[in-house]
């Protein structure tokens, strides 16, 4: 009788987790007076993510270790003031209209030049200045039901924000299933005219927890032949080379620290690069972009995308600055893994196209997915 009781509480308190609306808190106020709300979604088996109105960001994503133990493993701050300081390098916010860089903030559309903020000298990045979709403060829903939780974010940018034409409505949404450490982040936007469209998320992670002294003892895999050629800005040239024989070789598990220094003395001063994703196995609906594992805490990570290209950076501009509970982010604490369309492919046409049109729907899907390495087997 006992036991079936318990069975049955076990039963009950995994009903109420599944069927629990999203709790939200305050976080904080932005400078011209808006309030930000900070959403918590839950699953059962341990992970646990909190993501914030402004910029439709990720703030806190909890993951167990191998002996059970959650940690954050993404860098960032305990209120939206320090996202609105300049210590903020996109900590897991939703970047765009156009993530990445678009060559000297320049672009023509059927027939028309447009010019954009020039706020990555010489060349535009993630969007732009005051506008740019990180700085938004999007309208939240949350929903729950038997497969998880989640929140959708939206938005709209109206025509000639940031320099980009037409009125753009966009959704984000975050989801995580009940019986999966894993979260997923939906896109989708359309328009009224043609406009370059390219989003991602900018989570800075590190697998031993946010804070800890480096990400270069992490693993990493990208399953990319091939990556776009950059000049010394970080311009695509329009060349696709095959990694094969170069530091970018990353299609068997390396450690990070093993070429960083000689691409350090590159002009990226590191891993800040676009990695062209090998086509998806036929019939799955996302392909595999990449697999990091830190040994210690015995984590690991995959990135699953419908995107086309990955950007690895190692967190070559981290400066020390404070984060959560004052922990110190050092340079190269932390790395990203933005899925995407390849920089700046508004001008280049052969790479896939980012042109938004009216009456098409911009779609696209990345799930991080968190597992515990097994340890190798002793030799004898």
């Amino acid at each position: 009788m006992k036991l079936t009781l318990a069975i049955f509480g076990a039963f009950l308190m995994t009903s109420v987790v599944s069927g629990a609306e999203p709790v939200s808190e305050p976080f904080g106020k932005t400078k011209d007076g808006q309030a930000v709300e900070l959403y918590t979604l839950k699953n059962n088996t341990g992970l646990v993510a909190k993501v914030m109105t402004r910029g439709a960001t990720l703030v806190q994503l909890h993951v167990p270790d191998k002996d059970g133990k959650a940690a954050d493993v993404i860098l960032g701050f305990d209120d939206v003031t320090g996202y609105e300081s300049e210590d903020n390098q996109y900590f897991g916010c939703t970047t765009g209209r156009v993530c990445n860089r678009i060559a000297k903030g320049k672009f023509s559309l059927e027939g028309k030049e447009y010019t954009l903020a020039i706020n990555n000298e010489p060349n535009h990045l993630h969007g732009g200045l005051d506008k740019s979709l990180d700085k938004l403060v999007w309208k939240a829903h949350p929903h729950s039901g038997e497969k998880g939780q989640g929140v959708k974010f939206t938005a709209t940018s109206p025509d000639g924000d940031e320099g980009y034409p037409g009125t753009l409505d966009i959704t984000v949404s975050y989801f995580v299933p009940n019986d999966t450490n894993s979260i997923s982040i939906e896109y989708t936007a359309t328009t009224d005219k043609a406009t370059p469209v390219n989003l991602t998320n900018h989570a800075y992670f590190n697998l031993a927890g946010e804070g800890s002294a480096t990400v270069l003892n992490h693993s990493l895999r990208i399953n990319a032949d091939n990556y776009t050629v950059s000049d010394d800005t970080m311009i695509p040239t329009g060349e696709i080379t095959p990694v094969e024989g170069t530091d970018l070789d990353f299609r068997k598990r390396t450690v990070i620290e093993k070429r960083i220094e000689s691409i350090g003395k590159t002009a990226a001063i590191g891993y800040d690069h676009n990695f062209v994703l090998n086509p998806r196995e036929e019939g799955k609906p996302m392909t595999l972009a990449a697999i990091v594992v830190e040994r210690e805490s015995g984590r690991r990570m995959h990135v699953m995308t419908t995107e086309p290209g990955i950007q690895f950076y190692s967190g070559n501009f981290l400066k020390g600055q404070k984060g959560k509970g004052g922990k110190t982010y050092a340079h190269r604490s932390a790395l990203c893994l933005e899925t995407q369309h390849y920089p700046d492919s508004v001008n280049h046409e052969n790479f896939p196209t980012t042109i938004l049109k009216p009456g098409e729907k911009y779609e696209s899907k990345t799930t991080y997915t968190f597992e515990i390495e097994k340890p190798e087997p002793a030799k004898n």
